[in-house]
This record gives C-alpha cells, structure tokens and sequence, in this order.
C-alpha cells in the first residue's frame, strides 16, 4: 500500500501476445457505489468500472465501462469509497480526492461542479478513513474527529443544521472515532469504547435509538457496548428513505442490525426494529457490509455469507428471488474473501491473493467482466428487466 510499491503483478512471468507482458492486477481495498465499483490496487493507483454518467469513474469521461479503468492522476490511495454517483479516496499524505456527481457539493471542493477528473477536499490533511453516501461525504481524522461535507437535509453532516455545505464541517461531540460510514441520508462512528453514534434520517429507526426521530447531532445506539465496525445502507434510488438499515460487527465475530426489515435484512425476521438485533447463525464474522435491502458478512475462514433483498442475485447463492431471505446463505465457490463491500444490487469481494470477484445486477458493467449481461440473465419483475451474475465472476485484469 506504501508509495513506490509494484502497481501489477507478472503472470507467471510470459510474455503475451506480440510480446506485451501478461500482468494481473493486485486489489488491497474495494467499494461498490450505486452501479458502478472501484479498488485500490497495491502501489496506490485506482480503477473502476461500471456506470460512468457523472464521471464516478474518475477517467476524464462520461462513458460507461464493463472493465476497469484507471482513475486519473491517483497514485498514492490508500482507501476508496463509493457513493451514489460519485467516488471519494484517501491518499497517503491525508488529503482526499473525489469525483464524479457535485450537486450538493459531495465532492468537498467548494462547488457544486461534477468532475470527471479527482478534485481535492478543502482543508482536510489528516484523513485516515472516508465514507461516502447518497449526496453527502465523511472523513475519519487522524485525531479522532469526524468532518462531513454535501447534502444536509436530515442533519448528516452532523453539525446540528440542516444547512448543505460544499466543504467539510466538524461533528458535534465526536473525538474518538475509529471508524465511519455514511448512508442514504445519515452516518455512523465508532468510537473507542466500543460504542456507536449515528445522525441524520431516522425515519426507519435506523439510528437504532430506540427511536424513529431524526437528529442533526449523534445519539447513541442502544445496547451495544463493542462494536469494532459499523456498516450503513439506504435507498440509492433517491426516493425511499425507508430502506435504511444499519449493521455493527461486534468484538465476539457476531453482527447486529437495525431499522428498516421490509426484504430481511437485518437477518433475524421480518419485523423492522429501531434497536439491534443479534443477525440468526452469524458467529465468526470478520467484517460486514449493508447494500441496498441486503446484508453481507466475510467469516473467519474467508466464506462469505448474504441475507436480504435478492432479486438481482446479490446474495450470491446462485438463485434470485423478490422474496424476502432473512435467513444468512452462503455465497458459492470463494472461500478465500477479506474484505466484502456491497450497493445497489450488486456485491464484490477482495480475495486474499488480490483478485476481485463481483456477483448480482450487471446492466452498468458493475461486475467488470466486460459484458452486461453476465453468465446468468434474470428479469427481476415486469417493471425491472437487468442482466446479473447469480454467483461471483472474476473482474477483468483481476
């Protein structure tokens, strides 16, 4: 991940065709956005592919692309994350770089301009982690604190307005942050002693206060005293607040969830709560994501398990349903996953040697193996008709 390390792997060492090296792509952190992904590859430099409409690719164009392409001008990332219709990175000095949709100044550059090219953060020298949404992006500080930039209408900046604001503002009351995600409209932390604050949209109860009230400043989570992670979702579309639900791994390897239920994606039924719930048969559990209806967490021997909302394939069993499945399932054929990240029916994961397999809806190209279609094709419903992979395909290059 250092600066100066081999951006690319030789396969095997051959020359291909006409004499180019056959090289392989090496992945250290992956995110999925609405229809579009990104990895940061050893050696810092960033690809995506996927929906390309406001630039989330970061290439200089707006054209969409079934394989990856590299992000330009980013050769030190350390982190990536994927929102809406934009991307966010973390580079090693501490300053983040984002692109893609402004509208409500995202982006954190002082505008409200998209940009198909990565634009600087204002002001910010000492992120470690970043976290981004439906229109509004955070950044974890080296210190501790939490600053939040873009849209602001349910109070997920966190500054106790509801006042946008295109460059980053700090958190109320938050100095001990050790991790950050950011929803539809709201975010979450973890803080040191284990605990967990969330602020913005609460209409599903996904604040997980025991409440559904909506808070400009963070209110705890109940009950949960040892969280290490934090995971949050919500509805990409921009129109359904109420598909928000939120996730914690905790320091025993289970997962809670919170708020809304309507697929089963808190794991355990299909009744919402505003308070966590443990996530049924869920023991050994290394990391968790929340997509969009659905939840995915990686396991102790690199398995991955989905529960929830699978009407494009994203729960990866090779099946896909509009019914709810609260009940976690088995991802087929990888056993080797370390680290997972999901969106809007669509997951992908890292696999410990750098590849990247990606499975669910596939219209945009967002499983990056140069098709749209995939090996499995399924009409969801009357309204929906999408191409999708029901289980994982190699990413190209990868």
């Amino acid at each position: 991940m250092a600066t100066g390390e081999t951006l690319s792997t030789v396969t095997g060492g051959t020359l291909g065709t006409g004499g180019s090296v056959n090289v392989k792509l090496v992945a250290v952190s992956i995110a999925v956005g609405n229809d579009d992904a990104c990895a940061v590859l050893k050696g810092g430099t960033v690809q995506c592919w996927g929906d390309n409409a406001y630039g989330e690719l970061g290439n200089g164009t707006t054209t969409s692309s079934s394989v990856p392409v590299t992000v330009s001008g980013i050769t030190n990332a350390i982190a990536v994350a994927a929102g809406y219709v934009y991307t966010c990175a973390v580079l090693t000095d501490g300053t983040v770089q984002c692109w893609g949709g402004n509208t409500n100044g995202e982006l954190g550059n002082g505008t409200a301009s998209d940009s198909s090219v990565p634009v600087t953060v204002s002001d910010i020298t000492n992120a470690i982690a970043v976290a981004a949404g439906y229109d509004h992006t955070c950044a974890l500080l080296s210190g501790g604190t939490v600053q939040c930039w873009g849209g602001n209408t349910n109070g997920e900046l966190g500054n106790g307005t509801t006042t946008d604001s295109s460059v980053p503002v700090t958190v109320s009351g938050i100095t001990n942050a050790i991790a950050v995600a950011a929803g539809y409209v709201y975010t979450c932390a973890v803080l040191t002693d284990g605990t967990v604050q969330c602020w913005g949209d609460n209409e599903g109860g996904q604040l997980g206060d025991g409440t559904t009230t909506s808070s400009s400043v963070p209110v705890s989570v109940s009950g949960i005293t040892n969280a290490k992670a934090v995971a949050v979702s919500g509805g990409n579309d921009g129109s359904i607040s109420l598909v928000d639900h939120t996730c914690a791994l905790l320091t025993d390897s289970t997962v809670q969830c919170w708020g809304w239920n309507g697929m089963g994606e808190l794991g355990n039924s299909n009744s919402s709560s505003s308070v966590p719930v443990p996530v049924s048969g869920v023991s050994a559990a290394i990391a968790v994501t929340a997509g969009y209806g659905y939840t995915c967490t990686v396991l102790s021997g690199g398995s991955v398990q989905c529960w929830g909302d699978n009407e494009y394939g994203q729960l990866g069993n090779g099946t896909f349903s509009s019914s709810s499945n609260s009940v976690p399932s088995t991802v087929s054929g990888i056993t080797n996953v370390i680290a997972v990240t999901s969106g809007d029916g669509n997951t992908c994961a890292v696999l410990s040697g750098g590849s990247v397999q990606c499975w669910g809806k596939n219209d945009y190209g967002q499983l990056g193996n140069d098709s749209t279609t995939g090996p499995s094709v399924c009409t969801p419903s009357a309204n929906s008709t999408s191409s999708c992979s029901l289980t994982p395909v190699t990413v190209t290059d990868f």
